[in-house]
């Protein structure tokens, strides 16, 4: 698939994620009804909150996405190395500069945000300037710039903007239905019958697919759009053994960070995971929303 293929069918599968996340909250809404018993009157509040929540999603989604990381402005005269790396990128790919962020961790990652190149941001750990050499940093920040080019970022901040809302939605509401003794009035409730407990299953499961189906989304945009950045970077860079040599600096790292979360995950460089001193678990690699390592580098090498 060409760069311009791929932008296009960013920009739809944005659009069809906003449209789908209204969709979410509607449902939600209705299960919400079916539980409180408040029939179907609280839906039109429900959408129009979620229509509002996308529109912040995409001209805020940078934003949220910076500030959920913790991103400080990347001022002063210890990051001209980093400010000089992306100068040259953006002139090799015609792109303007992006604002440029640091995130106080150790762990080393990058990731960039932003609706199109005019307001994109691209963000680094403190970890990753320390280990990088000029040439694996450039490919880094290259494999960040490449998702600038193809839209990218717009997609994936979008989806980690939404995905985090609706799974903390789902959440507070289960959490709401638990502690609340909701159950137990509705278990003595003589006037539901055997429907009613139906639709209250059919309602409760709802909100806890919720989280689940965020996940899926986000490994559906995520995975291989990994993969085209990094041949892309390459590409820019026309040097892989950049980029190579970063990755396999990536394998050894620690990985866990303090300014991660499952909403933002698939936004990074690699996957950041959550436990210190510890490589993701069988289970989390499952989901992950990043390809292995091993397989990126190793397409990389057959270029």
């Amino acid at each position: 698939m060409g760069m311009y293929e791929q932008i296009a069918r960013n920009k739809r599968r944005t659009f069809v994620m906003l449209a789908a996340f209204v969709l979410l909250i509607a449902a939600v809404a209705v299960a919400l009804g079916i539980i409180f018993k408040a029939g179907v009157a609280i839906v039109p509040i429900a959408i129009v909150i979620a229509i509002a929540m996308a529109w912040t999603s995409y001209f805020a989604s940078d934003r949220i996405a910076l500030a959920a990381s913790r991103a400080k402005p990347a001022d002063g005269p210890e990051y001209a190395r980093y400010h000089n790396l992306v100068e040259g990128l953006c002139i090799a790919a015609g792109l303007p500069k992006p604002r440029l962020y640091v995130v106080d961790d150790p762990a080393p990652n990058a990731f960039a945000t932003g609706r199109n190149p005019k307001h994109a941001a691209i963000a680094v750990t403190t970890g990753l300037l320390a280990i990088m050499n000029r040439v694996e940093l450039e490919g880094v920040i290259a494999h960040e710039m490449s998702h600038v080019v193809d839209r990218d970022i717009l997609l994936g901040t979008i989806v980690a903007t939404l995905v985090g809302a609706a799974v903390l939605l789902s959440e507070f509401f289960m959490r709401t239905w638990w502690w609340g003794g909701i159950g137990g009035r509705r278990g003595n409730d003589s006037n539901g019958g055997g429907f009613g407990l139906i639709m209250f299953a059919v309602g409760f499961a709802l909100m806890a697919i919720a989280p689940l189906a965020g996940q899926v989304i986000k490994l559906s945009v995520s995975r291989n759009r990994e993969f085209l950045a990094d041949a892309q970077g390459a590409l820019l860079t026309r040097y892989p053994p950049g980029l190579i040599s970063a990755l396999h600096k990536l394998e050894t790292a620690p990985t866990a960070m303090r300014s991660a979360n499952n909403a933002t995950a698939h936004l990074w460089l690699n996957q950041p995971s959550r436990i210190p001193g510890e490589k993701n678990s069988t289970m989390e690699r499952l989901f992950s929303t990043h390809p292995p390592l091993a397989e990126r580098i190793r397409r990389l090498e057959e270029m």
